[in-house]
């Protein structure tokens, strides 16, 4: 029997949905279409089929975020494959067949980008069955979506002749003739009018083994430095944490230039199972559902006289006589944009980048493997955080050079160590934690600890931590 399994993408940084995608925070742990988030749906989706547990490609800052949505989804014995720094798809999925056949077998690797919308999953499962005798004979196996239009932010992969007419599903697998690079719209509208043009959704089908045997082919200083790094790798439990030199040493550069477009074993098979790759707040708002007036929200949203617009907020929002925006509200930010514009979203993050604004990174609520902490007020010489502990969570112990903190449980119970102290605090009890104090703060109960943090010191940075234990591994 062959095994089939997910390898789940999870390294990319989102940062065209800003402000509620965030590098620290990235679109695929985010929930956008629904309950669950990306990276739990791609997993779900694709669950019926695997007889493996997944590899999931995760940045190494993304680890626990990537191991507890994983936990909540039910996914028991995943291989977490961190990369120390982002070297685009060809490397982390080098590092993912390697991982695969670790244990001596040669899997199908079912290669997902986990922050894609997947609307019809039982089409996309019957594809995926449909691939896989090409796949178990040797073929490298993309899927090609259907166009559902001249859309001209999508790369197009032009494929042989069908079984059943052009530019239809269910055609069968075919032969790769070419991969197009993201046309201009006429060229577009003459790919969708030929009918012999598929949209690249950058998901795979094939077994481990030929995609390094490709891969060594065609980029052997690529294979050999994922092969050290991975040699290299520390493993930690779930976690395996690549070599940074030898990872870092690999070139950039995805699976499409890497390797597809100059094999000779590539083939395509169109689908139409209700993609979308939510590049962009527009994607987004075209896979939300929409009133009678073409707006869509995630919120408290009144809309009068206005029309295909796209709100998110934490608080009410009024629209009035606007048509085709999108407004996007945090703790922090807000976006108001032209719905036809959303792509400028990446000029306003390069700005905050070259402005060192930490909103391009983080949110104002920082999550930790522990938990996390809001800061909800701040001025010269005081920081107020809200520090929520999840059960059984467990901060380093530590010390701070240029701070103080006084501590009010809100909810719950806090155990906490101070120096040679060691005791308990329940909900209205509070403890003062003196400047170069060693303490620790930890949940023992079964329900979310939160208190309140209030800080005072010259220097209030989340630099000024000296770490002498932590059980995440942190430095």
């Amino acid at each position: 029997m062959t095994q089939l399994q997910p390898v789940l993408l999870s390294g990319g940084s989102g940062t065209r949905l800003w402000p509620l995608s965030r590098e620290a925070y990235p679109k695929q742990f985010l929930a956008l279409s629904g309950d669950r988030t990306m990276l739990q749906d791609t997993w779900l989706r694709v669950a019926p089929l695997a007889t493996l547990a997944p590899i999931v490609v995760a940045n190494e800052e993304h680890r626990f975020l990537a191991g507890e949505q994983l936990r909540q989804a039910g996914v028991d014995g995943a291989a977490i494959v961190l990369e120390p720094v982002g070297r685009n798809t060809a490397p982390a999925i080098a590092a993912a067949a390697l991982q695969a056949m670790a244990g001596g077998a040669d899997p199908l690797l079912l290669v997902l980008p986990s922050d894609h919308v997947v609307r019809d999953a039982p089409a996309f499962q019957a594809a995926v069955r449909e691939a896989m005798p090409a796949a178990e004979s040797g073929a490298l196996v993309t899927f090609g979506i259907v166009p559902e239009a001249a859309e001209t932010g999508f790369g197009y992969i032009q494929a042989g002749a069908g079984q059943a007419g052009a530019g239809q599903a269910g055609e069968g697998v075919r032969e790769v003739l070419r991969f197009v690079e993201k046309p201009d719209a006429a060229t577009a509208q003459a790919y969708v009018d030929d009918g012999g043009y598929y949209w690249n959704s950058g998901m795979f089908l094939f077994r481990a083994s030929r995609y390094l045997e490709e891969l060594g082919l065609f980029r052997p200083d690529m294979l050999d430095a994922v092969r050290a790094a991975f040699d290299g790798a520390a493993r930690d439990g779930d976690f395996v944490r690549l070599g940074k030199d030898a990872f870092a040493a690999a070139p950039s550069d995805s699976i499409d230039y890497a390797v597809m477009e100059k094999t000779d074993r590539a083939m395509v098979l169109p689908v139409d199972i209700g993609w979308n790759d939510v590049g962009s707040w527009s994607a987004l708002w075209a896979v939300s559902e929409q009133d009678a007036d073409g707006n869509a929200h995630n919120g408290e949203v009144i809309a009068v006289d206005s029309h295909g617009s796209y709100v998110w907020s934490r608080r009410m929002v009024a629209l009035v006589g606007v048509d085709d925006l999108v407004v996007v509200e945090t703790d922090d930010a807000v976006l108001v944009a032209a719905k036809d514009r959303v792509q400028q979203v990446k000029d306003v993050v390069a700005r905050l980048k070259a402005d060192d604004r930490s909103h391009a990174v983080l949110h104002r609520e920082v999550h930790r493997p522990w938990g996390s902490y809001d800061s909800i007020d701040q001025d010269e010489g005081f920081q107020v955080k809200r520090i929520k502990v999840k059960p059984g969570g467990r901060l380093s112990l530590q010390s701070h050079r240029c701070r103080a903190e006084h501590w009010i449980v809100v909810r719950g119970t806090a155990r906490v160590t101070r120096d040679n102290d060691v005791f308990e605090l329940h909900a209205n009890q509070s403890t003062y934690i003196p400047l170069g104090a060693k303490h620790r703060l930890e949940n023992p109960g079964s329900e979310v600890l939160e208190l309140i943090e209030v800080q005072s010191g010259d220097y209030l940075g989340e630099d000024d931590i000296v770490r002498y234990e932590d059980v995440y591994g942190r430095s």
